[in-house]
């Protein structure tokens, strides 16, 4: 396909879907809607140019910890490696076959390496690998050129090479030396891959389940079209591997459609030293704009500040200007410099014993240890700490290995209003909180508890993730056969009253 006809296709793509794509200035290309959407609605979806699942790819890995490069499913008994390369994994006969016009080259590739080399390939190292493959065959007219699958959106990505340091571009060479060794391909320019690692870098998405857990890596060309904004006004989510774009708030005609590529909990410096690093530009959306004002400075202080010495007071730390500790900006309490400094090293010290996966044989005293780091974090940190969240998310998940469900719902109830204060109201984060709070209230015989929880679920969840996956389908069930319960303890209540 002839690249004046590609565009042309693109153009009535995009028109079509009532989308347009404009240049603007230290944006570059942008996504905009030549019509309102409605939150829920689904903006675009695109599958992968190429996508890899989270392998770890040396040679003691075992198929529980492997997935299947076809559906992306782990843990399953009945994945086998390809018996050609034995990197590669498959859960049965029809994912081998759908891959094979890919991945057959791709084996070929791969067997020419030893076993010490094979270590070395990577998810990263298999994309581009992939990448390579898939050009090539699509310019031998093996497989098909579409609108939303050639190698020409990929080329159109912006690479950043002209603001890598030295030592990420050294690390670039040998990735692309690697991709060289495995390809053998004269018609390659090192330099060529190591600017396509570095739009990999930039422009890759992780491919995540229903309930956000990280499955794979793929690259969307025409995704990446979409723009970053700390208050997004769509969400990126993944129908098996399928990139799906859906409004999270009502999208106005003509306005430029935004997704979030970081976490975006916390502080406007925290937030912009994450895309100076990973995406290697200075965000100017309305949230960072409000830096240094009164609004952002309070923002700052709770989610990643200190606590008022008073347990009683819920205010907010600043600085004090002669440098003596910090005040509550509302009961005006200093806390000194020594005593949070004395916290803070405690904190650290045995926060550098805490494992960050602990093993299944050790998990409970993972969980003392970290019990212990959420103590003293709460006599230092605001009860909306980003800090104090992510050390209850770890017990959180912890407590649910081990069954434990009630500490587990105690942990799951602190943790809801904090994703509430530091998320927008239609963030899926919020949604499986209450998802997960509805599943334990119901184990534990909270039936009501667990249909309020469960709406709450469904009604956040229905707009990021639409209604007719199979996850949506199974919380729907879930909730309807609660009511049920629900139902009949009412009724069986009101007869034992009567």
């Amino acid at each position: 396909m002839e690249e004046a006809s590609l565009m042309a296709d693109l153009e009535r793509f995009l028109e079509d879907r009532c989308l347009s794509v404009l240049n603007l200035p230290q944006k570059g290309r942008s996504l905009f809607a030549t019509r309102g959407f409605r939150p829920g609605e689904v903006i675009l979806s695109q599958k992968p140019y190429i996508c890899v699942p989270n392998n770890n790819n040396n040679n003691t890995s075992s198929s529980s910890e492997s997935r299947c490069d076809g559906c992306f499913k782990t843990n399953d008994n009945n994945l086998k490696r390809c018996s050609g390369c034995q990197v590669v994994w498959y859960c049965g006969s029809s994912c081998q076959k759908s891959e094979w016009k890919l991945h057959r080259h791709e084996c070929k590739a791969l067997s020419t390496l030893d076993k010490e080399k094979r270590k070395f390939v990577t998810p990263t190292i298999r994309l581009m690998v992939k990448l390579y493959i898939k050009r090539n065959l699509q310019n031998e007219k093996v497989l098909p050129v579409t609108t939303t699958d050639n190698y020409s959106l990929v080329e159109a990505l912006v690479s950043h090479m002209s603001e890598i340091d030295e030592k990420q571009m050294l690390l670039y060479a040998q990735m692309a030396n690697l991709v060289n060794l495995i390809l053998q391909l004269p018609s390659v320019d090192l330099r060529e891959i190591a600017e396509n690692f570095s739009k990999f870098s930039c422009n890759a998405h992780t491919i995540c389940d229903s309930e956000l857990r990280p499955q794979g890596i793929g690259l969307f060309p025409f995704v990446s079209i979409i723009n970053h904004s700390c208050s997004p006004n769509a969400i990126l989510v993944f129908e098996e591997q399928m990139a799906v774009v859906r409004a999270i708030d009502k999208i106005p005609k003509d306005s430029e459609i935004t997704i979030s590529y970081i976490e975006t909990a916390g502080s406007t410096l925290t937030r912009q030293k994450s895309l100076k690093e990973q995406y290697l530009f200075h965000c100017q959306c309305a949230r960072c704009n409000n830096f240094g004002k009164p609004h952002d400075i309070e923002e700052s202080a709770i989610l990643e500040g200190y606590r008022c010495a008073d347990e009683k007071c819920t205010g907010f730390l600043l600085r004090d200007p002669e440098e003596k500790g910090f005040v509550c900006q509302k009961c005006l309490l200093l806390r000194s410099k020594e005593e949070v400094k004395k916290l803070a090293s405690e904190v650290k010290r045995v926060s550098e014993n805490a494992p960050a996966s602990p093993s299944a044989e050790n998990k409970q005293g993972a969980i003392e240890l970290y019990k212990t780091i959420e103590k003293l974090q709460v006599t230092l940190y605001n009860s909306f700490s980003i800090t104090l969240m992510r050390t209850r998310e770890k017990l959180l998940k912890m407590l649910m290995d081990v069954e434990s469900w009630r500490e587990a719902l105690n942990y799951c109830r602190l943790i809801v209003p904090v994703y509430q204060r530091v998320y927008p109201a239609t963030h899926p984060l919020i949604g499986l909180q209450f998802y997960t709070q509805g599943k334990l209230e119901w184990l534990l015989g909270e039936t009501k508890e667990a249909v309020s929880s469960l709406t709450k679920a469904f009604d956040v969840l229905r707009i990021s993730h639409g209604t007719s996956t199979p996850f949506m389908k199974e919380l729907s069930a879930k909730l309807e056969e609660a009511r049920a319960e629900a139902s009949y303890i009412d009724r069986q209540t009101y007869n034992d009253d009567n």
